[in-house]
């Protein structure tokens, strides 16, 4: 069953999208072939978002934003069509290097710093390099990506530069112990820095256990009534190259206190992880993947338990949805992506909008779509 068949319309917005969706899909099927972004379809055009892409000349997706030295960087996935047919395994998502951007203000012009990694470049490489993130220490930038290895699973590396805009140098091999995708890194206020990574389905998240490959299932645990999958959590050695200690499941509560179950697909983890502190909270974030959700969980520790609390962004247009969260000169924002530009799921494009907290702690809802 295809990807779209698969979607669960569970809003308003999903029964009418499925036919802009749809549209989108056949009607571009011989279309941008290329690495130059252009515009959507008729069909997709009617449609009103909230916030314009900050890139058009060439698709970027899974935007994880950071400030450096007073300025915003952006660090994308490089999305393009390399012609493969779409699947659930994500084999159209065939990205091969990174670009880096960067912006001295909201709504400012961005400037695209060029290829800061290819994945010629890394000497363990197989395919596929998704979605990056950055964390800083002591002089240097480390870049943390998911890349499949030559017997194509997925593991995460680590590349370096004194520089926040690259080029980056990797590593000769994956971080030992690391599996699946999504790494997003965060440095809590006492200077220790914690990694947040794994994806279920294509992120393989589900084939793991305990540090081992122990199947090959392609969706999850088949077990709808059991704890869902959990994001892991691992806090990084002082070096930043290597986990420091075995990673432990970052486990989402229900207002019980009981663990969310695997047929909870509206608020269980399913990749995409964010960290962000707010009035002395730590707040989880995530997509739902097969439900199109950002959600978030709230917890007192980096570790967990998170509680659910509920969601912070409705479905974007396309199929996946990932996103990052900074403060800047006093006020949060949000990056994520949509389909804006080519209204094709695997070709898509970085966007921001500001994100509000809530005086009882919780984060307003925020619409990508303008009714």
């Amino acid at each position: 069953m295809s990807t779209l068949n698969k979607m669960r319309f569970g809003t308003p917005f999903y029964i009418a999208a499925l036919g802009v969706l749809l549209s989108c899909n056949s009607s571009n099927s011989s279309a941008n072939k290329n690495d130059t972004a252009t515009a959507a379809t008729d069909t997709t055009a009617k449609v009103k978002f909230l916030s314009p892409p900050l890139v058009k000349d060439i698709y970027t997706a899974d935007p994880s934003a950071h400030v450096f030295n007073g300025k915003i960087y952006i660090y994308p996935s490089h999305d393009y069509d390399a012609g493969i047919k779409e699947n659930d395994n994500g084999d159209h998502f065939a990205m091969k290097d990174y670009h880096i951007f960067s912006m001295d203000s909201i709504g400012g012009p961005v400037t695209d710093h060029g290829v800061a990694l290819d994945v010629k470049d890394i000497p363990w490489a197989g395919r596929q390099l998704w979605a990056p993130d950055v964390a800083y220490k002591s002089g240097t930038y480390y870049l943390y990506f998911p890349l499949k290895n030559k017997q194509d699973v997925f593991q995460i590396g680590v590349a370096t530069s004194k520089n926040p805009a690259g080029p980056f140098k990797a590593e000769h091999e994956p971080i030992a112990g690391s599996y699946s995708i999504d790494p997003a890194v965060f440095t809590d206020t006492d200077g220790k820095t914690y990694m947040y990574f794994g994806g279920i389905w294509g992120g393989q998240l589900q084939q793991w256990a305990n540090g081992k490959r122990v199947n090959d299932s392609k969706t999850d645990l088949k077990n709808d009534d059991a704890p869902a999958l959990s994001c892991k959590v691992v806090r990084l050695k002082d070096n930043m190259k290597e986990f420091d200690g075995a990673p432990q499941d970052a486990v989402i509560l229900d207002s019980l206190g009981k663990p969310l179950l695997g047929k909870d697909h509206d608020r269980r983890f399913f990749e995409g992880s964010w960290m962000h502190k707010y009035d002395n909270k730590y707040y989880f974030t995530y997509s739902t993947g097969d439900t199109h959700l950002l959600c978030y969980a709230v917890g007192d520790s980096p570790m967990g338990p998170f509680t659910y609390k509920g969601v912070l962004m409705k479905p974007v247009q396309g199929w996946t949805t990932h996103h990052s969260i900074i403060e800047f000169k006093g006020k949060w924002y949000i990056f994520y992506h949509d389909t804006e530009l080519s209204g094709k799921t695997h070709l898509r494009n970085i966007k921001v909008t500001e994100l509000t907290h809530n005086a009882d702690g919780t984060i307003a809802v925020i619409d990508p779509f303008i009714k």
